[in-house]
């Protein structure tokens, strides 16, 4: 039995909303080890064995009494014998308030699970979206039952087996199983909106360089090294009276890296290629991708190219004063003047991650 759970954090900044997450995961895990945390939001839970204790809908309240004695947070519980269903009861368990949401598809009342998935459109499963909804809305399939009564080849033939997959966990046959570590990462952006417009290209250096070192630095974090590095940047296509520009370039290394000394250089030499003056920038961006979880390839023995002297030791020490929270250290590229950043005026306080930004009670 997979039970799916969904935290309502999203009105919160990504700080606090990270924060909390990792609030309710605990909570959780205190009461059902096996954890996986598909998003921000959302967790599948391992609930193999409670039946033998318990109802499932009972211990469904229980988890939500924890989350929100432990964080002050309501979650919605679905739980199904497959990640599908799972999630399929958790929309029902959100649209019908009689369920106070906690609902439990079990294999011994298919009348429940039959009923549920006729009242549910298709295009609200889990993995199936508005534009598939609409091919299939086409085929004369609407609700999640027609869906789960179409034979699964004919899916396959029309659509995908991505589809098909889902068609089998509708008839209860996992196909999908938990992940209990996240996979690794296959790509790496770093890219943001800009404040106020750019116009030269010191201040477009300064902006990559410090999207090269962040980028390097989610690298590191992966354990991880790339071969590929994109640099993308662009006007705005909706800015009126100026012409839309926006281009990129990328560079495959011949020794895979994760030092931001080799990152920002392979940048800073894409960029030389695609800026073009005159334009008002209001975004770009860098891409890491092509990983290898080893800095080691078979090299060239006239190749001038060769590794770094130390760079795992550097790296690691940078890292280290940055992260510890006592001071930061960048790269001279990175600039000082950067009004060129992100407004965050209007950014809400740390309440769970500042100590000097938790609220403060006055008693009169």
């Amino acid at each position: 039995m997979c039970c799916d759970g969904t935290i309502q954090i999203l009105e919160f900044p990504f700080h606090i909303n990270h924060s909390l997450s990792q609030r309710v995961m605990t909570a959780l895990e205190e009461m059902t080890p096996r954890v996986e945390q598909y998003s921000i939001d959302e967790m599948f839970l391992d609930l193999t064995g409670i039946n033998a204790c318990e109802d499932f809908e009972h211990f469904g309240r229980r988890l939500r009494e924890n989350v929100l004695a432990t964080t002050g947070l309501t979650i919605g519980v679905g739980m199904g014998p497959t990640k599908t269903l799972a999630k399929s009861a958790q929309w029902a368990s959100k649209e019908w308030k009689q369920f106070r949401g906690v609902l439990a598809l079990t294999p011994d009342n298919p009348k429940r699970t039959a009923t549920l998935l006729s009242r549910q459109p298709v295009e609200e499963i889990w993995g199936v979206g508005r534009r598939i909804g609409k091919k299939l809305n086409l085929l004369g399939i609407r609700t999640a039952l027609e869906l789960a009564r179409t034979h699964p080849a004919f899916i396959r033939k029309n659509f995908s087996v991505v589809l098909e997959r889902t068609v089998r966990e509708l008839n209860g046959e996992s196909c999908i199983p938990l992940e209990e570590l996240p996979p690794s990462k296959q790509q790496i952006v770093c890219s943001r909106s800009f404040g106020s417009r750019v116009t030269t290209k010191l201040a477009m250096t300064q902006a990559l360089c410090q999207y090269a070192a962040r980028a390097a630095e989610k690298l590191r974090g992966e354990r991880q090294y790339c071969r590929h590095i994109s640099v993308f940047i662009r006007t705005s296509p909706h800015a009126t009276d100026e012409i839309f520009y926006g281009n990129s370039a990328c560079e495959k290394l011949t020794l895979p890296t994760q030092d931001t000394r080799d990152i920002t250089a392979v940048v800073l030499r894409a960029l030389d290629r695609i800026w073009v003056d005159g334009h008002r920038y209001m975004k770009a961006g860098v891409m890491l991708d092509d990983f290898t979880p080893h800095g080691v390839t078979q090299l060239n023995l006239f190749d001038d190219n060769q590794p770094r002297p130390k760079s795992p030791q550097l790296m690691k020490v940078l890292d280290g004063i940055n992260q510890s929270g006592l001071g930061k250290v960048w790269f001279a590229g990175q600039g000082m003047d950067t009004e060129w950043k992100m407004k965050r005026e209007m950014l809400s306080p740390g309440y769970t991650t500042r100590w000097n930004e938790i609220p403060v009670a006055h008693v009169r």
